[in-house]
């Protein structure tokens, strides 16, 4: 049985106004290596809660090493308050990985625990559930207590429904008390898109120069279950996304392909928040 690896936040919910403290103290020349009453004295957080933030933010690909991740830092100058519809679903797209970013997927997304489970597992099959069908289809996943799988997963739930969270891109909803349902996203624009097929290529095809676009729509823990849509909506992008320079595609015949034509993945993260209006 697999563990849920989702004790990393104690019990503190994701709060963006909290990560922010954390992203400003990171940005310093002592980063988070700095003292513990030093760090809590300039981000305001008590003894208990500045490790825990701090683990969100690593967790939500802003924070390596104690100082900003490049993504950190794209985000720090550009949005600094974390308002940013492309930082929430920036944040959503590390998280979903666990502790595990972009290393080589397991051949079971629960190995890499209950976030990664929820996002590549239990999503793309229930597109309307309960908090109890979360729970019932997590016990028998997870070797945790059946009493503490609730606790813990609904931190996940939570962090995609509060608006001091990850609410904005609407990744989930609660259409009423504790049921929700996906698949009515407010995706972010085509260069944020372009990143994560940019990261997820780096991922799985390594640095070939073409790939076929049904090896796209197939990934494993892939585009479509992390932005929560169908092959017809990615496919709506990657138009997009040519028009934009960022790939080719050849689709005169059979198979078709996509032509990588980015440089950076980085330089897309930051044409992202640029042209986000």
């Amino acid at each position: 049985m697999a563990k849920m690896q989702l004790h990393f936040n104690g019990n503190f919910s994701l709060k963006k106004e909290e990560i922010k403290r954390i992203l400003d103290a990171a940005s310093e020349k002592e980063g988070l290596k700095d003292t513990l009453p030093n760090l809590m004295t300039k981000t305001g957080l008590g003894n208990a809660k500045v490790g825990k933030i701090k683990s969100w933010a690593i967790r939500a690909g802003l924070v390596k090493d104690n100082y900003l991740s490049p993504e950190g830092k794209i985000v720090l100058k550009h949005d600094p308050y974390l308002k940013s519809i492309i930082t929430d679903w920036l944040m959503h797209f590390y998280l979903s990985f666990g502790t595990q970013g972009l290393n080589k997927i397991p051949e079971n997304p629960a190995e890499w625990g209950g976030w990664t489970y929820f996002i590549y597992t239990f999503l793309p099959e229930n597109s309307t559930f309960s908090k109890n069908d979360l729970f019932q289809n997590s016990i028998p996943i997870f070797e945790e207590l059946d009493k503490e799988i609730p606790k813990r997963i609904k931190y996940v739930l939570r962090a995609y429904v509060e608006q001091q969270a990850l609410a904005n891109c609407q990744f989930i909803q609660e259409i009423k008390t504790d049921t929700y349902q996906t698949g009515k996203a407010k995706l972010p624009n085509t260069y944020l898109i372009g990143y994560f097929l940019a990261k997820l290529w780096e991922r799985d095809f390594n640095q070939e120069t073409s790939v076929l676009t049904d090896d796209i729509f197939a990934q494993r823990m892939g585009i479509l279950p992390v932005l929560g849509i169908q092959s017809e909506t990615l496919q709506q992008h990657l138009n997009r996304m040519e028009s934009l320079g960022i790939i080719e595609q050849r689709r005169t015949v059979l198979p078709y392909q996509i032509i990588r034509r980015w440089d950076d993945a980085l330089t897309l993260l930051e044409k992202a928040y640029v042209n986000n209006k």
